[in-house]
């Protein structure tokens, strides 16, 4: 919730804000954070030197607790649609097509989910660990399907890289929230694993489009995303001092949940016919 000091700090923010409209200034970002360990975690004033490791925010509105009004409304539908697919994957795709577990386990343990939607109403640190990690989950939606590109012969092989990308996104996670809260380390692990994305699947796409009619929802899916991803690069006031850029990439990600959960569920049917074929053969 809203402590005492986190009221003072919207209050005086806003204060702030009406007296550079009053002096034809242009508003800045408020709230720089101070170094991992350095006392408070923030200011009631704009940064004049502000931590390069982590980003000042611009002024928002808040709706009842949501600091964030319309980040948070969009990513709890972003969440919802989440939820709404996940639901129709496991009707229609029997629990023994080989990408159901990964599939399904990433469903739950995504930050798009309903859960992390509530971040964006925290004032302090939540909100801002929110828009950080958030973003990054979404370069890597395909992975779970990425997996059997690997080679339904290859389990051990799959396994391992799995092991691999669950590591590698607890310990992002873990660095942002437990170790430093920086902000351009995570820009360029993000850059790193949209291109790494882009380059993977689009090779994937096009040996398989041949071949397999539902491919298109992945490569219109995977391309699009990105180009969405690149709304986080914009930096302008919140329109009404709602609206910003990260609301925008979450509202434009709810369709793109909707099409690349039908290309998981296109391409686990598939699998689980090619799996069945393979040991009919053996």
């Amino acid at each position: 919730g809203w402590t005492c000091r986190d009221e003072c700090r919207y209050e005086c923010m806003w204060q702030s804000v009406r007296r550079y409209q009053q002096g034809g200034h242009r508003v800045p970002q408020f709230h720089g954070k101070v170094s991992a360990g350095g006392p408070g975690g923030g200011r009631a004033v704009p940064s004049r030197v502000p931590d390069p490791a982590v980003p000042s925010q611009w002024p928002f509105w808040r709706f009842l607790f949501f600091q964030e009004p319309a980040s948070a409304l969009a990513s709890f539908l972003n969440g919802l649609a989440s939820l709404v697919m996940l639901l129709r994957y496991r009707a229609a795709v029997p629990p023994a097509a080989p990408t159901y577990p990964t599939c399904v386990a990433f469903a739950w343990v995504s930050p798009a989910g309903p859960v992390p939607a509530l971040l964006p109403s925290f004032p302090s640190l939540l909100s801002s660990l929110h828009s950080l990690l958030s973003s990054f989950p979404s370069l890597l939606p395909s992975f779970p399907s990425l997996l059997p590109t690997l080679g339904l012969q290859r389990p051990a092989l799959i396994s391992i890289f799995r092991a691999f990308l669950l590591l590698f996104l607890a310990g992002h996670i873990s660095y942002l929230s437990l170790v430093r809260f920086d902000y351009g380390y995570n820009l360029v692990a993000n850059a790193a694993a949209g291109m790494l994305t882009v380059a993977w699947w689009l090779r994937w796409c096009l040996r398989q489009g041949r071949r397999l009619p539902h491919v298109w929802k992945c490569a219109a899916a995977v391309l699009l995303l990105q180009a969405l991803a690149l709304l986080e690069l914009l930096d302008f006031p919140p329109l009404l001092w709602v609206l910003d850029a990260h609301a925008l990439w979450h509202i434009g990600t709810i369709p793109l949940n909707v099409l690349f959960y039908s290309f998981l569920m296109d391409d686990s049917l598939y699998l689980l016919k090619a799996n069945s074929d393979l040991f009919k053969v053996d």
